[in-house]
């Protein structure tokens, strides 16, 4: 009988507002773009892809987005993965927007513009927590566009894994 208790006041405590923020703000958004070896130093390119955080399997619909507000940008890092050694200073500039799986609503989200050259595989970006990202939570997927600049040109296409954090408020 305890078991079967413990299951049912799981489901009613995960499916409440509360609980959803505290998933939502633990969670990150994660995507891997991969910049081009073809692309040239000193002109602005940019890489899409599509991010989804652990959280959205939580329900049968796969998201709890209404039951958040005032969802905002707290974390930003950048990793290389592919290869894992791939050096970041090879940029000089990066811009992390996230928008709605269509594209709409793009907003700034993490910037660096003063990446050294000896920066190494990982970087924790500047963010800009100045936009409410609600609606953007409230989609399957959310659409991450990486701009950069290339400090000199590169010989492989590297993959490298961009971990966005929120934090959220229960909806009101």
């Amino acid at each position: 009988m305890k078991p079967l208790f413990l299951v049912a006041f799981i489901l009613v405590f995960a499916s409440c507002a509360m609980m959803q923020s505290i998933v939502k703000s633990t969670f990150p958004y994660t995507t891997t773009v991969t910049i081009p070896q073809t692309d040239k130093p000193g002109e602005e390119h940019s890489a899409t892809a599509m991010a989804t955080s652990f959280d959205q399997d939580f329900r049968k619909d796969g998201n709890n987005g209404a039951k958040v507000s005032e969802v905002r940008m707290v974390s930003a890092k950048l990793e290389s993965r592919d290869p894992s050694d791939f050096n970041i200073g090879n940029l000089t500039m990066v811009k992390v927007y996230m928008a709605k799986a269509d594209g709409t609503d793009e907003v700034l989200v993490a910037s660096r513009t003063d990446i050294t050259a000896g920066v190494g595989n990982t970087m924790v970006l500047d963010i800009d927590n100045s936009s409410f990202l609600d609606q953007h939570v409230r989609q399957a997927q959310v659409k991450i566009r990486m701009v950069y600049k290339l400090r000199n040109a590169i010989h492989v296409s590297p993959s490298l894994h961009v971990i966005l954090g929120l934090s959220a408020y229960p909806n009101r």
